[in-house]
């Protein structure tokens, strides 16, 4: 049963539900539906959709997440990155709004449902973790404002280019702003305007749905004297029918690349929210594989009915939190309430201005520009500042696609620069104890010229064998012929390959031919194995081996036996 609950983490709380519950979770679960509904259909709009499918998307992914997904408050569903995603991949193969567009976005859908599934049933979610935090910031503010400022052909009523390329789209905006229509620019700023107000004085104010009412009123009361205003118009009402995606190798081929972008996006943002709501609670631990398995169904299963690409919300998920919700349930509330919508409520969104859908948008993607992070980084880390950077504006001048992959491809090249480079101390011994310290940051520590204790920070392996024979010879080569000893404090040391073991055996060999002793000082037993099974002690015996770096000076120092038979008969025990 155990596992079961594992698997299906419904059961761990469905079967001890009660009223109580349920009373906060109704109240998240509307709440949260008076938003994604508007949203939805804005949503839809930026993925070049009919409106009625981001109202899909809120469906049978909420359904299949509240069943399967670790997280119990997060708000699966629609989401502005994703949905430009989608643009950026689906307009390259067919027009926006044809069925064949659509098919494909469906498509896409299960793509991604099935790579999330298969990452998760093979736990293979820490593949996903490459995409470092820096990178995440980058892209995601950059996705922002390539969302944000293709939003304002709507809310200026006009027809600018879209692209994921963010200076054709400013070009273009600069030659052709002065054809913007006074009435819909009016309209879409009012909106603006109202939604920053209300979102400044109460977050939990419902600010989308308050602007999609006055524009559906102005519109339905005024429309004459606003005829130019380009409205939503007829949004088909009903459920979506079951169907398959239509397969189509060639367009598999060519929609892979984005597919596994929207499958890194989506889960980071998945975990990413998932975390910072488990912090505020002691309830539930997020499962990051399990995740996985979650969004990969959502979006498998919502494809059969109609959905494109979904993920979790920043918004929804901290709203939903925000109101009450404590378990999956608000999250079928608000299915509930899309499908009440989508049955009888379709009409009332036929005089909603797209200007309006398009306020929504530009002020809920541009509060995802975070800069308050980029000048923690500046001050924190360089290196992860021009990280942030390089993706940032990458994503912004060659597009999404490449934005990723260019952010990827510097996270593994930094990995690799750090983890062929680590950092290594000279360590001496502070005054009157059995302690040694980094002689950098401790001034007062006691340097011995016969002795040099070297630590190494890292694992030890064939991307940084080079640095530490460097790095431990330009040490050695400052002592000159007075240097007797190398201690190797190995405590931070958790793993040694092949490459490594060999190289310490070639170093022990160099320095044995220069009459330099070389101990080894803190080794944990996983390494300590390797070593043995690379065969070191031909070349040295176990009383090379000391708990701790004072216990190998001193037996240097004084030559007691006792030192020799306690840490020989340990190691040997061990080992054993």
């Amino acid at each position: 049963m155990k596992n079961l609950k594992r698997l299906i983490p419904i059961l761990e709380w469905l079967p001890n539900y009660n009223k109580s519950r349920f009373r906060g979770d109704f109240v998240a679960g509307i709440t949260v539906a008076i938003i994604l509904i508007p949203q939805g259909i804005a949503y839809a709009l930026i993925a070049g959709l009919p409106p009625i499918y981001g109202l899909y998307c809120a469906l049978i992914p909420q359904i299949v997440y509240a069943i399967f997904g670790s997280s119990r408050q997060v708000a699966i569903g629609p989401v502005a990155m994703d949905s430009l995603i989608v643009a950026t991949g689906v307009s390259t193969l067919a027009l926006a709004g044809s069925d064949s567009y659509i098919a494909i976005a469906i498509l896409l859908a299960f793509m991604v449902g099935g790579i999330q599934f298969l990452l998760g049933v093979f736990r293979l979610g820490f593949v996903v973790n490459f995409l470092s935090k820096p990178v995440i910031t980058g892209f995601t503010s950059a996705v922002a404002l390539t969302i944000g400022m293709n939003q304002f052909r709507n809310l200026l009523g006009v027809d600018f280019m879209q692209s994921d390329q963010i200076q054709y789209v400013l070009e273009d905006m600069w030659y052709n702003i002065i054809d913007y229509n006074p009435h819909t620019a009016i309209i879409g700023i009012i909106s603006v305007v109202v939604i920053i107000i209300l979102r400044k004085i109460n977050k939990k104010i419902p600010n989308a749905l308050i602007v999609v009412v006055f524009g559906i009123l102005v519109m339905r009361y005024f429309g004459k004297d606003f005829n130019d205003v380009s409205i939503v118009k007829e949004i088909p009402s009903g459920l979506p029918s079951f169907s398959f995606p239509e397969f189509d190798i060639s367009q598999i081929r060519e929609l892979l690349p984005i597919a596994l972008t929207l499958v890194m996006v989506g889960y980071l943002e998945t975990i990413s929210i998932g975390k910072s709501l488990e912090a505020k609670q002691d309830e539930y631990k997020i499962r990051p594989n399990q995740e996985l398995v979650a969004l990969g169904l959502s979006n498998m299963i919502g494809s059969w009915f109609k959905a494109y690409p979904s993920t979790s919300s920043f918004s929804r998920s901290a709203i939903n939190q925000e109101s009450g919700a404590t378990t999956g349930m608000s999250s079928l509330v608000s299915v509930v309430m899309v499908i009440i919508t989508l049955l009888f409520l379709t009409p009332l969104f036929y005089h909603l201005p797209k200007t309006v859908l398009a306020a929504i948008i530009i002020v809920a993607v541009f509060g995802l520009v975070n800069i308050k992070e980029a000048v923690f980084l500046w001050k924190a880390n360089n290196l992860d500042f021009w990280l942030m950077i390089a993706t940032f504006f990458s994503t912004l001048l060659f597009g999404i696609e490449y934005g990723i992959m260019i952010g990827v491809g510097l996270s593994l090249i930094i990995l690799i620069y750090r983890t062929s480079r680590p950092y290594v101390a000279e360590l001496g011994k502070v005054p009157d104890s059995d302690f040694y310290r980094n002689r950098e940051r401790f001034s007062e520590v006691i340097i011995d010229e016969e002795v040099l204790v070297f630590r190494f920070d890292a694992q030890l392996f064939y991307a940084n064998s080079s640095y530490f024979i460097e790095t431990l010879e330009l040490m050695a080569e400052k002592r000159g012929d007075k240097l007797k000893l190398i201690v190797l404090d190995a405590e931070s040391i958790n793993r040694v390959d092949s490459t490594g073991v060999e190289m310490l055996k070639e170093r022990i060999r160099y320095y044995q031919k220069r009459g330099i002793l070389f101990y080894f000082a803190g080794v944990k037993g996983p390494v300590r194995d390797h070593l043995f099974r690379g065969k070191i002690l031909d070349l040295i015996t176990l009383d090379h081996f000391y708990m701790r770096v004072n216990g190998a000076v001193n037996y240097y120092k004084t030559g007691e036996k006792e030192y020799q038979n306690k840490y020989a008969n340990y190691i040997h025990q061990a080992y054993e």
